[in-house]
């Protein structure tokens, strides 16, 4: 079982983190305050200086316009009356969305879910950066997401990820692996994932924005080096992929559950669908149990199970050169 909570692909906490607001005494040895390092308050950094970024870059290399679902999806306040929840969309040539959701206000969490999707005439990855964190936990999945699969299609892992990979293993000696993730997960990431637990400090989260500019400039390059696929057929190939890659998050996204609490279950819904992974309606017809049939319980419902195959990677299940070896342990 996965051990973790996002609003992408971080595994479930099976319980929410508690943050105590009592007084505890605690006596330490001298050598022991010595050696730790000072923690962060939550409210004491912010995911904003991110998504600045990632927009100040993008508009530095194409033409980036506001997306009809600005309109739509314009920020609020969560039930709390405190919480706001911000949201970004925009669109350009060759992304069909880049989109961001972000609060701010809550003393007690800090959550960032930022994503470009390209458009179906460009076969390039999906840009991913899905951060949680309260005071005594940060949690992370930041990567390139594969549009196909980089263990069955070597061409693809030849054409974007091979020159990556040494990006990859400098930010895999800083951030060590985050923990058993199922093989159904698995399958939607590529060898320089980022997949990682750490607590709060000034130094992690100054790591965490050097990773997540390394890796969105990086995503950039491979935009303004992509040309755009003429073959129909190809085309609707990579329809398919994207919408297949949506389908899933959609339904098997844990942070649904965050989101529920800060503004309902239907609201909650209508965000996930239709903002975060927009494009299910637009992008095919097929349904989650179309794609992933092995999810079907008997009566025709969608089992609730993140994993239907039990294996899970308590390790990084790729080698130095981006070659997948998870099949030689789990």
């Amino acid at each position: 079982m996965e051990s973790s909570i996002s609003l992408g692909f971080f595994p479930t906490l099976s319980k929410t983190p508690l943050l105590y607001r009592g007084r505890v005494s605690i006596s330490l040895r001298r050598s022991d305050r010595r050696s730790m390092r000072p923690i962060m308050e939550v409210s004491g950094f912010s995911y904003q200086k991110f998504v600045h970024f990632a927009l100040d870059e993008t508009k530095r290399r194409t033409h980036l316009i506001p997306s009809p679902l600005q309109d739509q999806f314009s920020s609020s306040i969560a039930m709390d009356g405190k919480t706001e929840l911000q949201t970004l969309s925009f669109q350009a040539p060759k992304i069909r969305l880049l989109r961001s959701f972000c609060t701010k206000g809550n003393e007690t969490m800090q959550v960032l879910d930022f994503a470009v999707f390209p458009k179906p005439e460009f076969d390039l990855p999906i840009f991913c950066a899905n951060f949680f964190a309260t005071a005594g936990m940060n949690i992370v999945v930041l990567d390139l997401n594969p549009l196909h699969d980089v263990v069955s299609r070597r061409d693809y892992k030849e054409k974007y990820y091979n020159s990556l990979m040494p990006l990859g293993l400098k930010y895999a000696e800083l951030f060590p692996w985050g923990g058993k993730i199922t093989s159904e997960s698995l399958r939607f990431f590529s060898p320089i994932v980022i997949w990682t637990k750490f607590r709060p400090s000034q130094y992690n989260h100054n790591s965490l924005y050097s990773a997540f500019m390394d890796y969105y400039k990086a995503w950039l390059d491979l935009m303004d080096h992509t040309a755009e696929e003429t073959n129909a057929s190809q085309i609707e190939h990579n329809c398919v992929a994207q919408h297949r890659y949506l389908t899933w998050r959609a339904e098997k996204d844990p942070g649904y559950r965050v989101l529920e609490k800060l503004i309902g279950e239907d609201r909650a819904k209508d965000l996930l669908k239709n903002f975060l992974f927009n494009g299910i309606d637009d992008l095919g017809s097929k349904t989650f149990l179309d794609y992933f049939p092995e999810y079907r319980c008997d009566d025709g419902a969608i089992n609730e199970k993140r994993s239907i195959v039990g294996k899970s990677f308590e390790h990084r299940p790729w080698d130095a050169r981006g070659e997948f070896v998870g099949n030689n342990h789990r």
